[in-house]
C-alpha cells in the first residue's frame, strides 16, 4: 500500500465526515515498550483502524541527547522496530510515527537543569533534525515549558517560538529534499495558557498569520484543555463536554483538529461522546504502560502461587526486583499527589502499600534495568515450562485496554474508508 500522509489521512476523514456523516476520533498511542508496540499493530490489523505512535522525548531520543528509557532507542531504532514489529504480525494498513511533546525544556533532566534559553532550543532542534532525518511523520511543536518562567507563558513567546521551530524543520527539509511531515502544536498543560475558547482562538489566529506570511505550513492538530489530568493510576481531571465542544469549533473555523492529549483513563460515557463532540484525536500513554505492568505482577502471583504448591521447582523474583527498581528510578515523582512526590526512596520502601502504589504506576520506566529483565526472563520461563505462554498474557491484555478506545472513538473499519476515498479521489 502507498504511504498515506498525516494530512491525507485527515483530509479523507473531514471529507467523510461531510458527505458520509463518518464520526471518530483518532487515538494516539504511546510507545510504552515493544510488546505495546506489537499489541497495537495486532489490534490495527484485528479491526483496521491507523495507528499513530506518539513518543515523547523522555521516552525516544537522539543519544546525543541521552536517549529514551523505551528500549534504550534512539530514533533511528524506533522507526526501525516498528518497522520490524508491523512485519512481523503482518501488518499492512495506515501507521505514522509522531513526536509528543518535542521542544525546549521536554526532557526532565533539561527542565530540571534549567538549561539557557538558546541551548534548549538549540538541542530541540537537533531532536527534531534526528525525527525528521529517520521519516517521523508528524512533529509536536510544543515551547511552552520554560523554567525560567513562573506561571502562564506569555502567549506571544509562545507563538514567536513554534513559527521558530516549525521555520527550522521546514527549511531542513527542503534543503534535503524529505517528504512533507505533519504538525501539531500547543499544549495542554495550564502554563501554556491554552484553557480558554477566546484563548486557544487567539493562538490559532496569531500563529496560523505569522505561518502563512512565511509561506510556512499550518498544523493538523492543536492541543487544547479539555479537563483530563492523569494521575496515579486514574484521570484526576475534570472532563469539560461544553469546552471541548467549543474549542472543536474553533480549530475547524481554521481548518485543523482539536487534538486532546491525557485521554488516559476516561470512563466509556466520556470516550463514546469524543466523536460526537468532534474531537479530532485523543492520546494515551500512562495506561497502556499500566496495564503491561499490572500483566508482569500478575504472572508473578501466579508463579509463587505454583512455586508454593509444588507445581513449580523454582521461581523469578521479579515482584521483588521491580518494586526496588521503580521506587527508585524516581519517575514516579510526577505521577503523585499531595506530599508523597516529596517523600525520599528510603520513606517510600518503608511503606509497603505506596512501595506497590509505585510500582504499579511507574513500573514501565524499569522494563530496561538489566535485573528486572533478567527476572522477567526467568519467570517467563518457569511459567512456559508448566504450559502457559505468558507473552501472549501480556500482549491480550494490552490489547483489550486499548480496544476500549477503539470501539468508544468508533475507529474500526476507518482505514479502509480512508483508503477507499483516497483511490476515488486519485481516479477523479
Amino acid at each position: 500500500m502507498d504511504k498515506i500522509t498525516v494530512s491525507e489521512m485527515m483530509n479523507a476523514i473531514y471529507e467523510l465526515e461531510e458527505k458520509k456523516d463518518l464520526k471518530c476520533t483518532l487515538l494516539g498511542i504511546g510507545p510504552m515498550s515493544l510488546p505495546v508496540i506489537e499489541a497495537a499493530f495486532c489490534l490495527a490489523k484485528e479491526k483496521n483502524f491507523p495507528l499513530n505512535f506518539i513518543a515523547s522525548r523522555n521516552q525516544i531520543d537522539a543519544k546525543a541527547l541521552g536517549g529514551g528509557y523505551v528500549c534504550n532507542w534512539d530514533q533511528k531504532a524506533f522507526v526501525k522496530a516498528i518497522g520490524d514489529v508491523a512485519a512481523k504480525v503482518g501488518f499492512n494498513g495506515i501507521y505514522h510515527i509522531c513526536r509528543d511533546h518535542g521542544g525546549p525544556w521536554q526532557r526532565d533532566n533539561e527542565r530540571n537543569s534549567k538549561l539557557p534559553e538558546e541551548e534548549a532550543m538549540r538541542i530541540a532542534k537537533e531532536s527534531y533534525l534526528a525525527d525528521l532525518l529517520e521519516g517521523f511523520d508528524l512533529l509536536h511543536i510544543d515551547p511552552t515549558k520554560d523554567p525560567h518562567c513562573s506561571g502562564v507563558i506569555p502567549m506571544d513567546l509562545v507563538v514567536n517560538r513554534t513559527v521558530e521551530l516549525i521555520s527550522y524543520v521546514e527549511g531542513e527539509r527542503t534543503a534535503r529534499g524529505l517528504p512533507e511531515v505533519a504538525y501539531e502544536v500547543g499544549t495542554e498543560e495550564t502554563n501554556g495558557g491554552l484553557t480558554s475558547q477566546n484563548a486557544y482562538g487567539e493562538f490559532i489566529k496569531n500563529l496560523t498569520s505569522q505561518l502563512k506570511a512565511l509561506n510556512l505550513p499550518l498544523p493538523n492538530f492543536i492541543v487544547g484543555q479539555t479537563g483530563t489530568l492523569t494521575r496515579l493510576t486514574e484521570n484526576v481531571g475534570h472532563f469539560d463536554a461544553e469546552a471541548a465542544r467549543k474549542l472543536t469549533q474553533e480549530a475547524r473555523r481554521y481548518g485543523v483538529g482539536l487534538k486532546e492529549h491525557n485521554a488516559d483513563y476516561l470512563s466509556e460515557f466520556i470516550l463514546y461522546m469524543h466523536p460526537l463532540l468532534g474531537i479530532t484525536a485523543a492520546n494515551v500513554a500512562p495506561e497502556f504502560g499500566v496495564m503491561e505492568t499490572g500483566s508482569y505482577l500478575l504472572l508473578a502471583d501466579i508463579e509463587r502461587e505454583a512455586y508454593n504448591r509444588g507445581i513449580l521447582k523454582d521461581k523469578s523474583d521479579f515482584t521483588e526486583v521491580i518494586q526496588r527498581s521503580a521506587v527508585k528510578s524516581q519517575r514516579w515523582r510526577k505521577w503523585m499527589m499531595g506530599d508523597v512526590g516529596a517523600l525520599s526512596v528510603e520513606e517510600v520502601m518503608g511503606n509497603s502499600a505506596l512501595v506497590a502504589q509505585i510500582t504499579e504506576t511507574a513500573g514501565h520506566y524499569t522494563f530496561e534495568v538489566p535485573e528486572v529483565k533478567h527476572e522477567m526472563g526467568k519467570m517467563f520461563k518457569n511459567l512456559e515450562s508448566i504450559g502457559m505462554k505468558p507473552y501472549d498474557i501480556v500482549i491480550k491484555r494490552i490489547k483489550d485496554s486499548m480496544n476500549r478506545y477503539v470501539e468508544c472513538f468508533n475507529l474500526t473499519g476507518l482505514t479502509s474508508k480512508i483508503m477507499e476515498f483516497n483511490q476515488k479521489e486519485k481516479v477523479n
